[in-house]
């Protein structure tokens, strides 16, 4: 056997082999067309299937969309039918409402017309109201402020007038001052004692006023300091016209033994009131008694006429005739009294109504022997005359006075304090010792701080320089007989 070479063999063998595979690709390809024929069919079909049941579906959801709509339809209808009817409600009860508000439209009208006619009356009141507020408010202010720059225009006007007032005060006193300074220069010292002048002249100082130094029982002028002031001016006598209405009033029975008035056992007795100058008790004194009688025993003490001083231009004073004012028998308004005239009084009480001639020695004979001059006898009952001084003791001791003088020198007195001639008046009329006069002694000064507490201080100096010829009896006492002593008061 005749062997092959192995490529003729392999070509042998793989031609076989290749028809194989190509029947076998053919009979492949013809069942995958035939498969692809049969899937395009089935496809065909399918999609046939498939639009025709889109078709039908497309038709039932038109059919759908057509019962719907129907349905729509209907239900639109019933539902217009349901709005129409509600509609028609709707309507008829608006109609009703209307011709409702149609009958109520005029009153409702009327009534709205009402009040707009009243708010608008109520803005026009509001706007006007606020209008006149805001004026009167504007009016207000403005008076506020007049009356405010009124109270400032006011006040300055005021301290204006305080100030010149302070000042017309100040010249007056620095007035007064100035006048009394030069009144002392021109003062006649001839026939005086130089000592008792000078602590006279000392005692008196800064203030304006006059000093009168007189012995009681013989009317010898010791010293006039200021002798313009005490002899030739008189003064409003102040409260020591109390002494006239005291004495006026023992005698006239009006102030008992007690020293009450009328019938009254207690109270207020006539010692206290002078030592205290009770301006209500002499008051009730002098209307009990009358003008008339004030007059009388003014008169009879030495008041309202001159004293007959050998001095040139001396006046006589003043008596109130006609004033019938209850302060002429406390206060002294309508009086008019020189120092030298109170010296004359208080002299007569303490002398048991004996009146003295005031007398300066000019000459050099009538100082070395000196004559005294009697006036007159006063017509009085020595009790009545003598009975207000206790009361003048009582000053001194515990009243008015009791600061300014030494009790102890046997000092009576009386002070005065009160408003003439545009400034305060301070007096005072005194003698010492009580018991036997030596010395009356009678200040009277003037100015915005003056009293006659202070013109007390200035007689007690006075008084201290006459000390050495002041000389006291104790077994002799004729004002302390009735004298029952008060406890001090301030």
């Amino acid at each position: 056997m005749n062997l092959m070479c192995p490529a003729k063999r392999l070509a042998k063998l793989s031609f076989p082999f290749l028809l194989i595979i190509c029947l076998f690709s053919f009979n492949l390809d013809a069942q995958t067309k035939r498969a692809g024929l049969s899937k395009k069919t089935v496809t065909k079909k399918n999609e046939k299937q498939a639009k025709d049941a889109k078709k039908e579906s497309w038709k039932d959801k038109l059919a759908a969309k057509d019962q719907k709509k129907k349905k729509d339809k209907s239900s639109v209808k019933d539902k217009s039918s349901v709005k129409e009817k509600a509609d028609k409600l709707k309507n008829a009860k608006r109609d009703s409402k209307n011709s409702k508000k149609e009958k109520l439209t005029a009153k409702e009208e009327r009534k709205l017309e009402k009040e707009g006619k009243k708010r608008e009356k109520k803005q026009k009141k509001d706007l006007k109201k606020e209008a006149e507020e805001r004026k009167a408010e504007a009016a207000r202010r403005q008076a506020a402020e007049e009356r405010r720059q009124a109270a400032l225009a006011e006040q300055r006007r005021r301290e204006q007038l305080a100030r010149e007032a302070r000042a017309r005060k100040i010249a007056f006193e620095r007035g007064l001052r100035t006048e009394t300074i030069s009144n002392i220069e021109k003062d006649l010292t001839e026939g005086e004692d130089p000592q008792v002048r000078r602590a006279a002249v000392n005692a008196l100082g800064s203030h304006a006023g006059t000093v009168v130094v007189m012995e009681a029982q013989t009317g010898k002028i010791v010293t006039i300091v200021n002798q313009d002031w005490a002899i030739r001016n008189s003064f409003k006598p102040c409260s020591t016209i109390k002494l006239v209405t005291g004495v006026a009033g023992l005698n006239e029975n009006i102030i008992n033994e007690e020293g009450g008035i009328g019938n009254a056992t207690s109270g207020m007795n006539l010692e206290g009131a002078l030592a205290r100058s009770n301006n209500g008790y002499f008051q009730r004194v002098g209307v009990k008694m009358g003008n008339g009688k004030m007059i009388g025993y003014a008169k009879s003490l030495g008041l309202g006429e001159a004293t007959g001083i050998n001095a040139v231009g001396e006046t006589a004073g003043k008596l109130p005739y006609g004033n019938k004012n209850a302060r002429i028998y406390s206060h002294g308004d309508d009086f008019e009294v020189t120092p030298l005239q109170l010296a004359v009084m208080v002299s007569a009480i303490s002398n048991g109504g004996r009146k003295v001639v005031p007398q300066i020695p000019r000459p050099r004979v009538e100082k070395a022997i000196f004559k005294s001059h009697i006036a007159e006898q006063v017509n009085l009952p020595e009790r009545s005359v003598q009975g207000v001084l206790p009361g003048m003791i009582g000053a001194a001791e515990y009243g008015t006075a009791r600061r300014g003088v030494d009790a102890s020198m046997g000092v009576a007195g009386k002070t005065g304090s009160c408003i003439a001639q545009g400034s305060w008046v301070g007096l005072f009329a005194s003698v010492a010792p009580v018991e036997n006069p030596v010395y009356s002694v009678v200040v009277i000064t003037r100015g915005q701080s003056e009293r006659g507490k202070y013109a007390a201080a200035i007689a007690g100096k006075v008084y201290q320089a006459l000390r050495s010829k002041i000389s006291r009896n104790p077994d002799y006492n004729l004002a302390r007989r009735h004298l029952k002593p008060l406890s001090p008061t301030d």
